[in-house]
């Protein structure tokens, strides 16, 4: 498995991924694959602003999945993590291994004193995927994410990091370059 950015090649994969039924249901949208493409651009320019980070989940090459950190705040050592699978890579590990890559790279690499992980209570296989990846269960936000069904409760999840704390912006995203 492998974490890479988003590329333009990748514009047919995420709208394909995009027109599943879970992936809407949990991410209450779709994409055509210009809006793919506008995507992948934005989610570069959220790299650049460090105010997000995404990479497309490789295995053996071919796109499975999404894995990123959805919202960052470095001021505060805080991020809040976000992924999905596409339907043939789900029930194998692949978001627990993405997940856990990341998650490490951005506690232990980055210096991230905490990551938040926020899911619907009725996503059991996100929560199964949390837990594994050691985000402790710290309660719910009732009625606090907007989906097409409705308004959900969502689970929060955190791992936090018991180490020093200091941030290390990856090489080349430091706010004074």
């Amino acid at each position: 498995m492998e974490l890479e950015p988003w590329c333009d090649r990748d514009a047919e994969f995420l709208a394909e991924v995009y027109c599943d039924p879970a992936i809407q249901r949990w991410h209450v949208r779709s994409m055509d694959v210009k809006e793919a493409r506008e995507w992948i651009t934005a989610r570069a320019l959220r790299w650049k602003g460090e105010h997000g980070a995404d990479w497309v989940v490789r295995r053996e090459g071919a796109p499975v999945g999404r894995v990123g950190l959805r919202t960052v705040d470095l001021e505060e050592g805080r991020a809040e993590v976000a992924y999905w699978t596409a339907p043939e890579a789900r029930g194998n590990g692949v978001a627990i291994q993405a997940l856990t890559a990341l998650s490490n790279w951005a506690l232990e690499t980055v210096g991230f004193h905490r990551l938040d992980l926020h899911h619907s209570v009725q996503n059991a296989a996100s929560c199964r995927v949390a837990v594994k990846c050691g985000y402790e269960v710290e309660g719910t936000a009732h009625s606090s994410v907007l989906h097409s069904d409705g308004w959900h409760d969502m689970h929060l999840h955190a791992r936090i990091n018991r180490g020093s704390g200091r941030l290390n912006p990856p090489r080349g995203h430091h706010r004074s370059e």
